[in-house]
């Protein structure tokens, strides 16, 4: 009874084990053109669910006031998509002169040129008192600009 009631506690940490689990043994369930099409399901409805969770925690005034700030988003979409790029781009001309691994440096740059992750940009955002309507606008702005086509 005792590990039932552990699990039910702990079914976030189950879930993680069970999906971890059946990827290995059915890897193919998850590449592209699978039947979990990852390719749609993770790139446009999960990031919009995301997005939409968030939006639905914020007050329609606190959304609206936020997407008029425009040279704020642009000074984050600036910030986010060309000088912290080109930033980590200068960086790395400096590590190639080292030892590092070239695969290593490449890892990086890509990771560079990424928007930060939805979660860490709003719950960040919000534990620290920030404005959080913007930090959702530009987080999914970022993410569906770089997803784009």
């Amino acid at each position: 009874m005792r590990l039932l009631e552990r699990m039910r506690k702990e079914w976030f940490m189950v879930g993680i084990v069970v999906a971890i689990v059946g990827a290995k043994l059915e890897p193919s369930f998850g590449v592209n053109g699978g039947p979990l099409k990852p390719e749609i399901t993770v790139s446009y409805i999960a990031v919009a669910t995301i997005f939409f969770n968030s939006g639905l925690s914020l007050k329609t005034e606190e959304l609206t006031s936020a997407l008029v700030h425009l040279k704020l988003h642009l000074f984050i979409q600036i910030f986010t998509l060309a000088f912290f790029p080109a930033t980590i781009w200068l960086f790395l001309q400096l590590l190639s002169i080292t030892s590092i691994n070239e695969w290593l440096l490449k890892g990086l740059q890509t990771v560079g040129c990424m928007p930060p992750p939805v979660s860490s940009a709003v719950i960040l955002t919000k534990a620290v008192g920030g404005n959080e309507a913007a930090a959702i606008f530009n987080s999914a702005f970022g993410s569906f600009l770089i997803r784009s086509p």
